[in-house]
């Protein structure tokens, strides 16, 4: 019998099934579990980054400066960029287990070509590495805020909104540098990431308000995503929820679903040719 003689019905029951994005994605989170269990002091050790800005910059420099109270609104100084640095520590989680890690599966390892050969797709890889690292950001970010909670630098129960706001932060972030991962040619290429993020980091109000640039300045760093990540856990730490929190929600969570859609097609193609 030839094969154009199969009946719909027997040609689609030896048709591979198409795998569900959450149950795929599911595979590499898991994957990456079994591999990230035996290194899990490299998730510690990336909590100590920000553990040692909020030590010598919001507590020790802090002490030394009495007159900031103006700028931050009657807030002790540690108190103030403690939020910051959580969101920057949940960007650097996400950040980089999709850049860094991603680049060496991607193009050196060639570890998807193996996974791609299974009923698991592009998308499943994208959207599982994105979840991952979603995850990995928010531990790290746990256990930042629990050094913050020691060092008595919470100001309210609402602090514990900056969690789930912590897995937008990864998102966004997780997401664009899916993206980004995929216009690495090389390690060199890396050197444009560091030039973008330490920048950011240091002006996208992680240490001083919004109010001591001039207007156009402003403008231009409220157009960073690490502002408005900051933005969105500030406020909930500092126990000032309210609809303002809405605009770096929205802000965050387009450009996550933007750069997720983007990178998929990218990594679609490269993984397929």
């Amino acid at each position: 019998m030839s094969a154009t003689s199969l009946s719909p019905a027997a040609a689609g029951a030896t048709a591979p099934r198409e795998v569900p994005v959450l149950r795929g994605a599911g595979r590499i989170v898991e994957r990456n579990v079994l591999i990230y269990r035996h290194t899990w002091y490299m998730l510690v050790a990336e909590i100590f980054e920000p553990v040692l800005y909020l030590l010598s910059v919001g507590v020790g420099i802090g002490e030394l400066i009495r007159h900031t109270g103006n700028l931050t609104q009657g807030v002790p100084y540690a108190s103030y960029v403690a939020p910051a640095l959580l969101a920057t520590a949940a960007m650097n989680g996400a950040m980089n287990e999709t850049t860094f890690a991603m680049f060496t599966k991607l193009k050196l390892l060639r570890t998807y070509d193996s996974i791609m050969a299974t009923p698991v797709t592009a998308r499943h890889i994208a959207v599982g590495e994105a979840l991952w690292a979603i995850l990995r950001g928010t531990l790290i970010t746990i256990g930042f805020l629990i050094v913050v909670s020691i060092l008595r630098l919470d100001r309210s129960a609402e602090i514990l909104l900056v969690v789930p706001g912590a897995a937008i932060i990864g998102f966004a972030f997780s997401c664009l540098g899916l993206l980004v991962v995929t216009w690495m040619r090389n390690w060199q290429d890396f050197q444009f990431i560091q030039l973008a993020m330490l920048p950011m980091f240091l002006f996208a109000t992680t240490f001083y308000p919004l109010s001591v640039y001039p207007r156009a300045v402003a403008l231009a760093v409220e157009c960073l995503p690490l502002y408005q990540s900051i933005q969105l856990v500030r406020g909930p730490a500092l126990g000032q929820v309210g609809p303002q929190l809405l605009l770096p929600l929205g802000y965050l969570l387009v450009l996550g679903s933007v750069s997720l859609w983007w990178s998929t097609q990218r990594i679609e193609r490269t993984l397929i040719g």
